[in-house]
Protein backbone atom coordinates (compact mmCIF):
# COMPACT_ATOMS: atom_id res chain seq x y z
CA UNK A 1 0.00 0.00 0.00
CA UNK A 2 1.33 3.32 -1.14
CA UNK A 3 0.86 5.53 1.73
CA UNK A 4 1.94 8.99 -0.36
CA UNK A 5 -0.56 8.14 -3.05
CA UNK A 6 -3.24 8.03 -0.37
CA UNK A 7 -2.12 11.35 1.31
CA UNK A 8 -2.42 13.20 -1.69
CA UNK A 9 -6.47 11.89 -1.93
CA UNK A 10 -9.24 13.91 -0.12
CA UNK A 11 -11.05 12.20 2.54
CA UNK A 12 -14.36 10.38 0.39
CA UNK A 13 -16.05 7.39 -0.77
CA UNK A 14 -13.16 5.31 -0.30
CA UNK A 15 -11.09 6.80 2.24
CA UNK A 16 -10.79 8.11 5.87
CA UNK A 17 -7.90 9.54 7.84
CA UNK A 18 -8.05 9.06 12.11
CA UNK A 19 -5.65 11.36 13.90
CA UNK A 20 -5.66 8.53 17.21
CA UNK A 21 -8.14 5.62 17.53
CA UNK A 22 -10.99 6.96 18.53
CA UNK A 23 -14.43 4.96 20.29
CA UNK A 24 -14.07 1.25 18.72
CA UNK A 25 -18.14 2.61 17.60
CA UNK A 26 -16.58 5.11 15.24
CA UNK A 27 -14.06 2.89 13.63
CA UNK A 28 -17.05 0.12 13.50
CA UNK A 29 -18.89 2.44 11.77
CA UNK A 30 -16.54 3.62 9.24
CA UNK A 31 -15.76 -0.14 8.18
CA UNK A 32 -19.03 -1.32 7.69
CA UNK A 33 -19.97 1.57 5.54
CA UNK A 34 -16.81 0.43 3.52
CA UNK A 35 -17.94 -3.04 3.06
CA UNK A 36 -21.14 -1.95 2.73
CA UNK A 37 -20.35 0.23 -0.41
CA UNK A 38 -17.26 0.63 -2.38
CA UNK A 39 -14.45 -0.86 -0.29
CA UNK A 40 -12.31 1.39 0.92
CA UNK A 41 -8.95 2.87 3.46
CA UNK A 42 -8.98 3.62 6.89
CA UNK A 43 -5.48 5.14 7.99
CA UNK A 44 -5.16 5.53 11.60
CA UNK A 45 -2.07 8.49 12.75
CA UNK A 46 -3.58 11.12 9.94
CA UNK A 47 -5.08 14.65 11.02
CA UNK A 48 -8.43 14.55 8.75
CA UNK A 49 -7.89 17.71 7.73
CA UNK A 50 -4.71 18.94 7.22
CA UNK A 51 -3.64 15.09 5.94
CA UNK A 52 -0.50 15.62 8.28
CA UNK A 53 0.86 12.70 9.55
CA UNK A 54 1.91 12.15 13.40
CA UNK A 55 1.87 8.82 13.45
CA UNK A 56 -0.35 6.21 15.98
CA UNK A 57 0.86 6.61 19.75
CA UNK A 58 2.56 3.83 21.26
CA UNK A 59 3.32 0.10 19.80
CA UNK A 60 1.63 0.32 16.23
CA UNK A 61 1.83 -3.57 17.00
CA UNK A 62 -0.48 -3.08 19.71
CA UNK A 63 -2.85 -0.66 18.08
CA UNK A 64 -3.34 -3.40 15.01
CA UNK A 65 -4.17 -5.99 17.20
CA UNK A 66 -6.96 -3.99 18.89
CA UNK A 67 -8.36 -3.16 15.54
CA UNK A 68 -8.35 -6.71 14.58
CA UNK A 69 -10.09 -7.26 17.68
CA UNK A 70 -12.49 -4.43 17.27
CA UNK A 71 -13.20 -5.66 13.79
CA UNK A 72 -13.53 -9.20 14.80
CA UNK A 73 -15.88 -8.97 17.70
CA UNK A 74 -17.95 -6.03 16.60
CA UNK A 75 -19.23 -6.60 13.13
CA UNK A 76 -21.63 -9.49 11.59
CA UNK A 77 -21.64 -10.96 9.28
CA UNK A 78 -17.22 -11.80 10.66
CA UNK A 79 -15.57 -9.25 8.26
CA UNK A 80 -12.03 -9.91 7.79
CA UNK A 81 -9.91 -6.80 6.22
CA UNK A 82 -6.38 -6.22 5.38
CA UNK A 83 -4.12 -4.46 8.53
CA UNK A 84 -0.81 -3.10 7.68
CA UNK A 85 1.28 -0.82 9.21
CA UNK A 86 3.04 1.84 7.29
CA UNK A 87 5.90 3.47 8.12
CA UNK A 88 6.44 7.22 7.67
CA UNK A 89 9.76 9.23 8.49
CA UNK A 90 10.27 8.18 12.33
CA UNK A 91 6.30 7.33 12.67
CA UNK A 92 4.10 4.78 11.77
CA UNK A 93 0.57 4.91 10.33
CA UNK A 94 -1.43 1.44 10.80
CA UNK A 95 -4.11 1.10 7.31
CA UNK A 96 -7.12 -0.82 7.32
CA UNK A 97 -8.00 -1.80 3.72
CA UNK A 98 -11.73 -2.66 3.56
CA UNK A 99 -12.82 -4.11 0.38
CA UNK A 100 -16.47 -4.62 -1.27
CA UNK A 101 -18.08 -7.69 0.81
CA UNK A 102 -20.14 -10.66 -1.15
CA UNK A 103 -21.58 -11.15 2.39
CA UNK A 104 -23.45 -7.67 2.47
CA UNK A 105 -25.16 -6.35 4.48
CA UNK A 106 -22.93 -6.19 7.05
CA UNK A 107 -23.78 -4.18 10.56
CA UNK A 108 -22.43 -2.86 14.08
CA UNK A 109 -23.37 -6.24 16.21
CA UNK A 110 -23.77 -3.80 19.08
CA UNK A 111 -26.35 -1.53 17.56
CA UNK A 112 -28.30 -4.81 15.83
CA UNK A 113 -29.38 -6.21 12.01
CA UNK A 114 -31.21 -2.73 11.18
CA UNK A 115 -29.86 0.40 13.11
CA UNK A 116 -26.12 -0.90 12.78
CA UNK A 117 -25.92 -0.93 8.67
CA UNK A 118 -24.13 2.09 7.17
CA UNK A 119 -23.25 2.98 3.83
CA UNK A 120 -20.61 5.31 2.48
CA UNK A 121 -22.09 8.71 1.13
CA UNK A 122 -19.00 10.66 0.55
CA UNK A 123 -16.97 10.90 3.28
CA UNK A 124 -19.83 10.16 5.48
CA UNK A 125 -20.80 7.18 6.94
CA UNK A 126 -25.21 7.17 6.68
CA UNK A 127 -27.04 4.52 8.31
CA UNK A 128 -29.22 2.70 5.71
CA UNK A 129 -33.13 2.69 6.07
CA UNK A 130 -35.21 -0.95 5.13
CA UNK A 131 -34.88 -0.35 1.38
CA UNK A 132 -31.49 0.10 1.48
CA UNK A 133 -30.88 -3.08 3.48
CA UNK A 134 -33.29 -4.83 1.19
CA UNK A 135 -30.89 -3.46 -1.99
CA UNK A 136 -27.78 -4.48 -0.29
CA UNK A 137 -29.05 -8.02 0.54
CA UNK A 138 -30.15 -8.46 -3.18
CA UNK A 139 -26.79 -7.42 -4.50
CA UNK A 140 -25.20 -10.24 -2.14
CA UNK A 141 -27.79 -12.72 -3.79
CA UNK A 142 -26.84 -11.48 -7.71
CA UNK A 143 -30.36 -10.37 -7.68
CA UNK A 144 -31.96 -7.60 -9.67
CA UNK A 145 -35.33 -5.50 -7.84
CA UNK A 146 -36.96 -5.19 -11.34
CA UNK A 147 -35.97 -8.78 -11.98
CA UNK A 148 -38.59 -10.02 -9.20
CA UNK A 149 -42.18 -11.32 -9.79
CA UNK A 150 -45.03 -9.48 -9.19
CA UNK A 151 -47.42 -12.68 -8.08
CA UNK A 152 -50.15 -10.42 -6.89
CA UNK A 153 -51.18 -9.78 -10.69
CA UNK A 154 -51.14 -11.44 -14.02
CA UNK A 155 -49.55 -11.39 -17.35
CA UNK A 156 -51.95 -9.11 -18.37
CA UNK A 157 -51.03 -6.40 -16.29
CA UNK A 158 -48.40 -5.92 -18.80
CA UNK A 159 -50.07 -3.64 -21.33
CA UNK A 160 -48.78 -5.50 -24.87
CA UNK A 161 -49.93 -2.90 -26.98
CA UNK A 162 -47.64 -0.50 -25.51
CA UNK A 163 -44.69 -2.80 -25.85
CA UNK A 164 -45.29 -3.74 -29.52
CA UNK A 165 -45.95 0.19 -30.50
CA UNK A 166 -42.33 0.47 -28.46
CA UNK A 167 -40.48 -2.34 -30.10
CA UNK A 168 -42.52 -1.26 -33.87
CA UNK A 169 -39.53 0.47 -35.32
CA UNK A 170 -37.26 -3.00 -34.48
CA UNK A 171 -39.13 -5.60 -34.90
CA UNK A 172 -42.92 -7.72 -34.73
CA UNK A 173 -43.48 -8.12 -31.00
CA UNK A 174 -44.46 -11.34 -30.13
CA UNK A 175 -45.50 -12.62 -26.52
CA UNK A 176 -43.19 -14.73 -26.44
CA UNK A 177 -40.77 -12.09 -26.24
CA UNK A 178 -42.19 -10.88 -22.77
CA UNK A 179 -40.56 -13.81 -21.18
CA UNK A 180 -37.04 -13.30 -22.97
CA UNK A 181 -36.90 -9.93 -22.02
CA UNK A 182 -38.06 -10.99 -18.83
CA UNK A 183 -40.87 -8.45 -18.76
CA UNK A 184 -42.51 -11.53 -17.57
CA UNK A 185 -41.90 -14.84 -15.63
CA UNK A 186 -43.65 -18.12 -14.89
CA UNK A 187 -43.99 -18.12 -11.38
CA UNK A 188 -45.87 -20.86 -8.88
CA UNK A 189 -47.69 -21.79 -11.96
CA UNK A 190 -48.51 -19.06 -13.38
CA UNK A 191 -47.03 -16.48 -15.75
CA UNK A 192 -47.02 -13.05 -14.19
CA UNK A 193 -45.26 -9.80 -14.38
CA UNK A 194 -41.85 -8.77 -13.23
CA UNK A 195 -40.98 -5.33 -11.68
CA UNK A 196 -39.36 -4.20 -15.01
CA UNK A 197 -42.43 -5.19 -16.83
CA UNK A 198 -44.87 -3.08 -15.15
CA UNK A 199 -42.37 -0.55 -14.74
CA UNK A 200 -41.86 0.06 -18.23
CA UNK A 201 -45.32 -0.92 -20.09
CA UNK A 202 -47.62 -1.85 -16.88
CA UNK A 203 -51.35 -0.87 -17.33
CA UNK A 204 -51.24 0.52 -13.36
CA UNK A 205 -47.76 1.47 -13.92
CA UNK A 206 -48.60 4.78 -11.48
CA UNK A 207 -50.28 2.65 -8.89
CA UNK A 208 -47.71 0.09 -8.10
CA UNK A 209 -44.51 2.65 -8.47
CA UNK A 210 -46.07 6.29 -8.37
CA UNK A 211 -42.59 7.88 -8.57
CA UNK A 212 -41.17 5.91 -11.70
CA UNK A 213 -42.06 9.36 -13.63
CA UNK A 214 -39.75 12.41 -14.76
CA UNK A 215 -40.11 15.66 -13.02
CA UNK A 216 -38.57 18.46 -15.13
CA UNK A 217 -38.33 22.25 -14.45
CA UNK A 218 -36.89 25.26 -15.82
CA UNK A 219 -35.66 27.94 -13.26
CA UNK A 220 -34.87 31.54 -13.24
CA UNK A 221 -31.21 32.43 -12.24
CA UNK A 222 -29.56 29.47 -10.09
CA UNK A 223 -31.73 28.20 -8.17
CA UNK A 224 -35.65 27.21 -7.13
CA UNK A 225 -36.66 30.34 -6.18
CA UNK A 226 -38.78 31.12 -9.50
CA UNK A 227 -40.18 28.31 -11.33
CA UNK A 228 -40.56 29.23 -15.44
CA UNK A 229 -41.31 26.16 -16.83
CA UNK A 230 -42.60 22.12 -15.80
CA UNK A 231 -43.48 19.27 -16.48
CA UNK A 232 -44.58 15.86 -15.58
CA UNK A 233 -43.65 13.62 -17.67
CA UNK A 234 -45.70 10.09 -16.98
CA UNK A 235 -45.57 8.54 -19.92
CA UNK A 236 -43.85 4.92 -20.72
CA UNK A 237 -40.28 5.02 -19.11
CA UNK A 238 -38.90 4.13 -22.56
CA UNK A 239 -40.84 7.28 -24.33
CA UNK A 240 -40.40 9.64 -21.57
CA UNK A 241 -36.51 9.61 -23.18
CA UNK A 242 -37.82 11.97 -25.62
CA UNK A 243 -40.49 14.10 -24.21
CA UNK A 244 -37.43 14.93 -22.11
CA UNK A 245 -35.05 15.89 -24.35
CA UNK A 246 -38.14 17.81 -26.09
CA UNK A 247 -38.71 19.70 -22.44
CA UNK A 248 -35.01 20.51 -22.02
CA UNK A 249 -34.43 22.00 -26.22
CA UNK A 250 -37.64 24.01 -25.66
CA UNK A 251 -36.03 25.15 -22.30
CA UNK A 252 -32.43 25.82 -23.27
CA UNK A 253 -31.10 28.72 -25.41
CA UNK A 254 -29.16 28.61 -28.73
CA UNK A 255 -25.90 30.50 -29.48
CA UNK A 256 -24.31 31.48 -32.60
CA UNK A 257 -21.05 30.37 -33.98
CA UNK A 258 -18.94 31.19 -36.18
CA UNK A 259 -17.11 28.03 -37.84
CA UNK A 260 -15.05 27.14 -40.22
CA UNK A 261 -17.40 25.71 -42.61
CA UNK A 262 -20.14 28.35 -41.94
CA UNK A 263 -22.09 30.10 -39.14
CA UNK A 264 -24.31 27.52 -36.69
CA UNK A 265 -26.32 27.12 -33.73
CA UNK A 266 -25.19 25.30 -30.99
CA UNK A 267 -26.81 23.79 -27.82
CA UNK A 268 -25.74 25.78 -24.51
CA UNK A 269 -26.00 22.10 -23.06
CA UNK A 270 -24.84 18.93 -25.99
CA UNK A 271 -27.42 17.19 -26.65
CA UNK A 272 -25.83 13.95 -26.60
CA UNK A 273 -24.75 14.59 -23.08
CA UNK A 274 -28.23 15.14 -22.22
CA UNK A 275 -29.87 11.89 -23.46
CA UNK A 276 -27.04 9.96 -22.05
CA UNK A 277 -27.60 11.74 -18.71
CA UNK A 278 -31.89 10.63 -18.75
CA UNK A 279 -31.57 7.00 -19.97
CA UNK A 280 -28.59 6.62 -17.43
CA UNK A 281 -30.80 7.98 -14.75
CA UNK A 282 -33.86 5.81 -15.78
CA UNK A 283 -32.20 2.99 -16.32
CA UNK A 284 -30.05 2.77 -13.21
CA UNK A 285 -32.78 4.41 -10.94
CA UNK A 286 -33.72 2.55 -7.42
CA UNK A 287 -36.82 2.00 -7.98
CA UNK A 288 -37.58 0.50 -4.56
CA UNK A 289 -37.53 3.66 -3.06
CA UNK A 290 -40.75 5.90 -2.60
CA UNK A 291 -41.06 9.74 -2.36
CA UNK A 292 -39.17 11.25 -5.21
CA UNK A 293 -39.11 10.80 -9.41
CA UNK A 294 -36.40 11.23 -11.56
CA UNK A 295 -35.51 14.85 -11.87
CA UNK A 296 -34.25 17.33 -14.76
CA UNK A 297 -33.68 20.65 -13.11
CA UNK A 298 -32.35 23.74 -15.49
CA UNK A 299 -30.61 26.55 -14.22
CA UNK A 300 -28.80 29.62 -15.55
CA UNK A 301 -25.52 28.40 -15.11
CA UNK A 302 -25.93 24.36 -15.45
CA UNK A 303 -28.39 21.48 -16.24
CA UNK A 304 -29.05 18.62 -13.35
CA UNK A 305 -30.56 15.00 -14.12
CA UNK A 306 -31.11 13.62 -10.34
CA UNK A 307 -32.31 9.68 -9.65
CA UNK A 308 -33.32 8.04 -6.61
CA UNK A 309 -30.47 5.91 -5.60
CA UNK A 310 -26.99 4.97 -4.52
CA UNK A 311 -24.24 4.46 -7.76
CA UNK A 312 -24.39 0.15 -7.73
CA UNK A 313 -22.74 -1.24 -4.61
CA UNK A 314 -18.89 -1.87 -5.33
CA UNK A 315 -18.64 1.36 -7.48
CA UNK A 316 -17.13 4.70 -7.05
CA UNK A 317 -17.56 8.12 -8.88
CA UNK A 318 -13.72 7.49 -10.33
CA UNK A 319 -14.63 4.30 -11.37
CA UNK A 320 -17.66 4.79 -13.98
CA UNK A 321 -15.81 8.11 -15.17
CA UNK A 322 -13.86 5.10 -16.95
CA UNK A 323 -16.34 3.06 -17.97
CA UNK A 324 -16.59 0.72 -15.37
CA UNK A 325 -20.72 -0.13 -14.67
CA UNK A 326 -22.67 -2.36 -12.96
CA UNK A 327 -26.43 -2.60 -14.07
CA UNK A 328 -28.90 -2.14 -11.65
CA UNK A 329 -31.95 -2.78 -13.54
CA UNK A 330 -31.39 -5.88 -15.19
CA UNK A 331 -34.71 -5.86 -17.04
CA UNK A 332 -34.86 -2.08 -18.00
CA UNK A 333 -31.56 -2.47 -19.33
CA UNK A 334 -31.95 -5.59 -21.35
CA UNK A 335 -35.10 -3.60 -23.36
CA UNK A 336 -33.41 -0.23 -24.18
CA UNK A 337 -30.34 -2.40 -25.05
CA UNK A 338 -33.46 -3.89 -27.66
CA UNK A 339 -34.39 -0.67 -28.52
CA UNK A 340 -31.12 0.92 -29.75
CA UNK A 341 -31.48 3.55 -26.84
CA UNK A 342 -28.27 2.26 -25.15
CA UNK A 343 -25.76 1.35 -27.13
CA UNK A 344 -22.68 -0.35 -25.26
CA UNK A 345 -22.52 -0.81 -21.75
CA UNK A 346 -20.89 1.00 -19.45
CA UNK A 347 -20.23 3.98 -22.13
CA UNK A 348 -23.20 6.40 -21.05
CA UNK A 349 -20.73 8.02 -18.69
CA UNK A 350 -18.18 8.24 -21.14
CA UNK A 351 -20.62 9.58 -23.76
CA UNK A 352 -21.08 12.17 -21.08
CA UNK A 353 -17.68 13.17 -20.69
CA UNK A 354 -16.53 13.08 -24.34
CA UNK A 355 -20.19 15.49 -25.49
CA UNK A 356 -19.02 17.97 -22.49
CA UNK A 357 -15.32 17.97 -23.72
CA UNK A 358 -16.01 18.25 -27.69
CA UNK A 359 -18.52 21.36 -27.20
CA UNK A 360 -15.22 23.06 -24.88
CA UNK A 361 -17.50 22.99 -21.71
CA UNK A 362 -16.12 22.65 -17.87
CA UNK A 363 -16.30 19.19 -16.84
CA UNK A 364 -19.47 17.63 -15.85
CA UNK A 365 -19.63 16.96 -12.12
CA UNK A 366 -21.36 13.03 -10.84
CA UNK A 367 -22.17 13.41 -7.57
CA UNK A 368 -23.98 11.32 -4.57
CA UNK A 369 -26.23 13.77 -2.50
CA UNK A 370 -28.48 11.36 -0.06
CA UNK A 371 -29.85 8.31 -1.32
CA UNK A 372 -29.75 10.15 -4.79
CA UNK A 373 -27.04 10.66 -7.92
CA UNK A 374 -27.26 13.70 -10.25
CA UNK A 375 -25.12 14.24 -12.99
CA UNK A 376 -24.70 18.29 -13.75
CA UNK A 377 -23.82 19.86 -16.88
CA UNK A 378 -22.52 23.28 -17.12
CA UNK A 379 -23.33 26.03 -19.50
CA UNK A 380 -19.35 27.62 -18.44
CA UNK A 381 -16.80 27.12 -21.41
CA UNK A 382 -13.56 26.21 -20.85
CA UNK A 383 -12.26 26.96 -24.56
CA UNK A 384 -13.42 26.48 -28.09
CA UNK A 385 -15.14 23.22 -29.20
CA UNK A 386 -13.61 20.68 -30.50
CA UNK A 387 -13.94 20.04 -34.22
CA UNK A 388 -11.89 16.54 -34.97
CA UNK A 389 -10.35 16.52 -38.15
CA UNK A 390 -13.32 13.84 -39.38
CA UNK A 391 -15.98 15.83 -38.31
CA UNK A 392 -14.40 18.73 -40.49
CA UNK A 393 -14.54 16.30 -43.49
CA UNK A 394 -18.05 15.48 -42.95
CA UNK A 395 -18.80 19.60 -42.58
CA UNK A 396 -17.25 19.98 -45.71
CA UNK A 397 -18.99 16.83 -47.35
CA UNK A 398 -22.34 18.40 -46.53
CA UNK A 399 -21.58 21.56 -47.83
CA UNK A 400 -20.53 20.46 -50.91
CA UNK A 401 -23.48 18.69 -51.51
CA UNK A 402 -25.86 21.84 -50.76
CA UNK A 403 -29.70 21.20 -50.78
CA UNK A 404 -29.15 17.17 -51.62
CA UNK A 405 -28.18 15.91 -48.39
CA UNK A 406 -25.97 12.78 -48.02
CA UNK A 407 -26.50 9.17 -46.67
CA UNK A 408 -24.21 7.99 -43.96
CA UNK A 409 -22.91 5.38 -46.73
CA UNK A 410 -22.15 7.95 -48.63
CA UNK A 411 -20.27 10.20 -46.13
CA UNK A 412 -18.54 7.01 -44.69
CA UNK A 413 -17.27 6.83 -48.45
CA UNK A 414 -16.00 10.10 -48.55
CA UNK A 415 -14.34 10.38 -45.41
CA UNK A 416 -13.07 7.09 -45.73
CA UNK A 417 -14.26 5.82 -42.45
CA UNK A 418 -16.74 2.77 -41.60
CA UNK A 419 -20.55 3.49 -41.66
CA UNK A 420 -20.75 2.99 -37.65
CA UNK A 421 -17.95 5.25 -36.62
CA UNK A 422 -19.19 7.83 -39.22
CA UNK A 423 -22.74 7.16 -37.58
CA UNK A 424 -21.06 7.84 -34.27
CA UNK A 425 -19.70 11.04 -35.41
CA UNK A 426 -22.88 12.07 -36.85
CA UNK A 427 -24.49 11.60 -33.85
CA UNK A 428 -22.04 13.61 -31.81
CA UNK A 429 -22.66 16.65 -34.63
CA UNK A 430 -26.23 16.53 -34.53
CA UNK A 431 -26.47 17.13 -30.40
CA UNK A 432 -24.12 20.01 -31.42
CA UNK A 433 -26.16 21.79 -33.48
CA UNK A 434 -24.00 21.27 -36.70
CA UNK A 435 -25.88 19.04 -38.59
CA UNK A 436 -29.90 18.11 -39.12
CA UNK A 437 -30.89 14.58 -39.77
CA UNK A 438 -34.10 13.97 -42.18
CA UNK A 439 -35.80 10.93 -41.79
CA UNK A 440 -38.37 8.98 -40.25
CA UNK A 441 -36.04 7.97 -36.80
CA UNK A 442 -33.13 6.34 -36.11
CA UNK A 443 -33.85 3.56 -37.46
CA UNK A 444 -34.40 4.98 -41.17
CA UNK A 445 -32.31 3.74 -43.99
CA UNK A 446 -32.97 6.62 -46.10
CA UNK A 447 -32.38 9.48 -43.56
CA UNK A 448 -30.65 11.55 -45.04
CA UNK A 449 -27.98 14.43 -43.59
CA UNK A 450 -27.32 18.52 -44.29
CA UNK A 451 -25.47 21.18 -42.40
CA UNK A 452 -27.37 23.30 -39.68
CA UNK A 453 -29.55 26.35 -41.09
CA UNK A 454 -27.69 29.51 -40.05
Amino acid sequence: MDLTELLKRNEGKTLEFKRDLPSADSILRTIVAFSNTAGGVLLVGVENRTRRVCGVVGDPLILEERLANFIADGIRPHLVPDLEILPWRRAYVVAVQVYPSPTRPHHVKALGSEAGVFVRIGSTNCRADRELIQELGRWARNESFDEQPMPELDSEAVDFRVASESFAPIKVLKRSDLRTLRLTVHHQGREVPTVGGVLLFGKKREKYFPDAWVQAGRFEGTDRGRILDAAEIKTPLVRAVEETITFVKRNIARETVIGEVRHVERWAFPLPAVREAVINAIVHADYSQRGAPIRVAIYADRLEVDNPGLLPFGLAIEEIQKGISRLRNRVMGRVFHALGLIEQWGSGIQRILAACQEAGLKDPQFEEIGTHFRVTLFRERRRAPLVANADRMILHALEQSKSKGLSTHELAVRIRRSSRGTRARLVSLVGRGLVVEVGTGPKDPQRRYFLAQR
